[in-house]
């Protein structure tokens, strides 16, 4: 009996063929296996009970890094082959395999790293078919070393017999190498040993720049308080907190409070940042006035060696100001005001790809930030896309999305798109996607604001577009991510959003599914006086809402409300926020997007179970919530848990008298990144009876948009 099998889903790079070898040589079945551009093709013959056994366990036995998505099987004469055998990849044809994500040194390799006797003994670069750089150094497909960033260091012969023989773990480990062949660090400036010179570095309160997976980071020691304040004055970030890598679990759990989920977090393969609640300060310039602190666990043979020195060090992206992380070598000039000195490899990064961020919520993660670990695995579509596609994504943490069948290849984070070179990373991302994937996208979908750059670019483009309103692509985004497709309650809160109607959208209430949305209620709209400066400086948000409840504010900004003039109208939660946080004190002005209302939770009472109540109307009065707040002569963390709480029992009791529409409730936008408003909503919403959808696998901020400007072109028949 002879089978052929067509394997696809995340089946190259993982060490799927090595896989399947072992398993033929297992279970005696003769034959063949090989990569294509569609994933990967099997033949196996032998008798019917081998056979069979054989298909089961290529079903279930998967690799570690595996993620099979579809396997096809159909019965061909016999051929009567001697023995079974990896065969080349065929060149050409229309790609339709997977990639996958980079992923943490594995156990097997850490062993050999720590070993004296291993001839890869504090090898910086020591990986197998289960670890090591995957997308990042990928050019091509089929994934075959001559289509990746190793394609320059020639195996030696003993990486070659490894790479060759079925029973070792690196069996066509495209990544393979050792000292001999593979990779080098150096240190610049001065030389010497490299990971010595990076940890004497540090030890002495200096700013390295450390080549890593996905990019560059600038590292300094945690508890180093002059080098951290150094750190900030020369990347212009002022107030926003570092992630800060530690040696192990044990080092997290004294530095932070950690959960049976956030360990499963932090050291899973993907390894994010996790924000934890901390328990003991570092440097003060590390997390400043932060009640949590973004931790993660070493992913490279790199990091290894070096947290076996240095105690937590911060590991920050290494760019000026608002521009993409540097990844290539040439770029290091880039850091010259930044960076005293360089760790660096001759291995190079092909796609440049951030730190992914997570928090915890109850017991599973959300993704804050999805990057480096989780792209470009795809998520699924509801239904297949008729064509192929492209969502563009939005203006503020960007990412782009192109879609065939039913897979959804959301990028790697982008950032937010307010320069060139942050503009040309976004263009190459979605030129190397479209080769990696073979997708040529003949629908676009866009945000509907004319002025944000992604949407310039496909405007540009000679497709046809779609555009699809901002708050209808967070509520499609979160419907796409948890396989729902009829109507329910979307509510969509965030910051700023292009609304139809000519204001600034951001507290909506919708009836929407993938193919279309309407807007039941919403915030009461205020006026922004000053417009953006009203982003960065909440304290006039606060003014305007003030004026609203009749009460004296500052004069110069109710004149400039009152005249429109530069003063829209807008709905947004995000700026009711900023209201708040401004009233009590907690921030008047911002030096990063949603710094007031980050701050706002962490100052919250969360044993707080009052709530604050608006009038809900055919709008909600989001006034009155700032009335109490106002009105209120408890402390200020009691005043802040009410008003969120009074967020929460907002949105539950307009949800509730919107049940007849529907009684599913999805939550999107960038304000729900606020685990405690969250929780509380949730908490609501679901003792009124609602069943309620949140975010699994995309951001719940506008790093999702783009996937769910493609949910919504998924359904048109353009």
């Amino acid at each position: 009996m002879r089978v052929a099998v067509r394997v696809t889903g995340v089946v190259q790079g993982v060490g799927f063929r090595p896989f399947v070898h072992q398993l033929a040589r297992r279970f005696g079945v003769c034959g063949f296996v090989g990569n294509d551009v569609h994933g990967v093709f099997v033949e196996a013959e032998g008798t019917p009970a081998q056979v069979e056994a054989f298909v089961g366990a290529l079903q279930t036995e998967v690799p570690p890094l595996a993620v099979v998505g579809h396997v096809d099987v159909r019965e061909i004469p016999p051929v009567g082959d001697a023995g079974f055998v990896i065969v080349a990849s065929p060149v050409g044809g229309v790609a339709d395999t997977l990639i996958s994500a980079d992923s943490a040194t594995c156990d097997d390799c850490l062993r050999e790293l720590r070993d004296p006797a291993d001839r890869r003994f504090r090898y910086p670069f020591v990986n197998c078919t289960n670890c090591g750089p995957r997308f990042t150094i990928v050019r091509g497909v089929p994934y075959d070393r001559p289509l990746t960033t190793m394609a320059g260091f020639a195996m030696c012969g003993e990486c070659k017999r490894e790479y060759e023989d079925p029973g070792d773990r690196r069996f066509h480990a495209q990544p393979v190498c050792c000292p001999a062949c593979g990779p080098t660090l150096r240190f610049e400036p001065g030389g010497g040993e490299p990971i010595q010179a990076t940890v004497a570095a540090l030890r002495e309160g200096k700013i390295v720049a450390i080549k890593g997976l996905g990019g560059y980071h600038l590292a300094v020691g945690a508890r180093h308080e002059e080098a951290a304040k150094s750190l900030r004055t020369r990347k212009h970030r002022e107030d926003k907190p570092f992630a800060v890598m530690v040696a192990d679990l044990r080092q997290a759990r004294e530095l932070a409070e950690v959960s049976e989920a956030a360990e499963e977090a932090l050291s899973s393969r993907r390894r994010p940042i996790v924000l934890l609640p901390k328990k003991i300060d570092l440097a003060d310039a590390v997390a400043p006035g932060n009640r949590r602190i973004g931790l993660m666990l070493p992913y490279t043979p790199v990091h290894h060696l070096l947290l076996e020195h240095t105690g937590p060090i911060v590991l920050t992206s290494a760019n000026v100001s608002d521009e993409p992380i540097v990844h290539r070598d040439e770029d290091l000039g880039r850091l010259k005001d930044i960076a005293d000195a360089h760790l660096t490899h001759d291995r190079p990064i092909h796609v440049r790809t951030d730190d992914s961020v997570v928090r915890i919520v109850g017991t599973k993660p959300q993704l804050q930030r999805r990057s480096r670990g989780y792209a470009p695995e795809p998520v699924t579509l509801p239904r297949p896309a008729r064509q192929h596609l492209l969502g563009c994504g939005a203006e503020l943490k960007n990412t782009f999305c192109l879609a065939k069948g039913r897979h959804a290849f959301v990028s790697h984070h982008i950032g937010d798109l307010e320069n060139y070179e942050t503009l040309k990373a976004f263009t190459e991302g979605i030129e190397h996607f479209k080769h990696l994937f073979d997708v040529d996208p003949v629908l676009v979908a866009h945000d509907l604001h004319p002025e944000y750059l992604s949407t310039k670019y496909a405007l540009d483009l000679d497709v046809d577009l779609l555009g699809v309103q901002h708050h209808h692509a967070h509520i499609a985004a979160c419907l796409a991510d948890n396989d729902h497709q009829d109507p329910v309650l979307g509510v969509a809160f965030d910051g700023t959003g292009f609304g139809p109607d000519g204001t600034v959208w951001g507290g909506e209430f919708l009836l929407a599914d993938l193919t279309g949305y309407r807007r039941l209620s919403h915030l009461k709209a205020v006026r922004m006086p000053g417009g953006v400066m009203a982003i960065k400086q909440p304290w006039r948000m606060a003014a305007s809402y003030v004026d609203e409840l009749g009460r004296p504010a500052r004069e110069d900004i109710v004149k400039l409300k009152r005249s429109g003039l530069n003063s829209p109208l807008t709905s947004s939660a995000g700026r009711l926020f900023d209201a708040a946080a401004a009233v009590l004190g907690v921030r008047d002005t911002i030096t990063y997007e949603g710094q007031a209302a980050i701050e706002l939770e962490q100052l919250a009472d969360p044993t707080e179970t009052t709530a604050y109540r608006a009038r809900i109307d055919d709008v909600v009065h989001g006034e009155d919530l700032i009335a109490a707040l106002l009105d209120d002569p408890s402390t200020a963390e009691k005043r802040a848990a009410r008003f969120h709480n009074g967020v929460a029992d907002a949105i539950a009791r307009t949800c509730d008298r919107l049940r007849d529409h529907s009684d599913t409730v999805a939550l999107s936008g960038g304000v729900f990144q606020n685990v405690l408003l969250l929780d509380r909503t949730v908490d609501a919403l679901e003792q009124d009876g609602f069943r309620v959808l949140t975010h699994r696998n995309v951001p719940t901020n506008d790093g999702g948009i783009s996937f769910g400007q493609v949910a919504v072109a998924s359904r048109t028949t353009r």
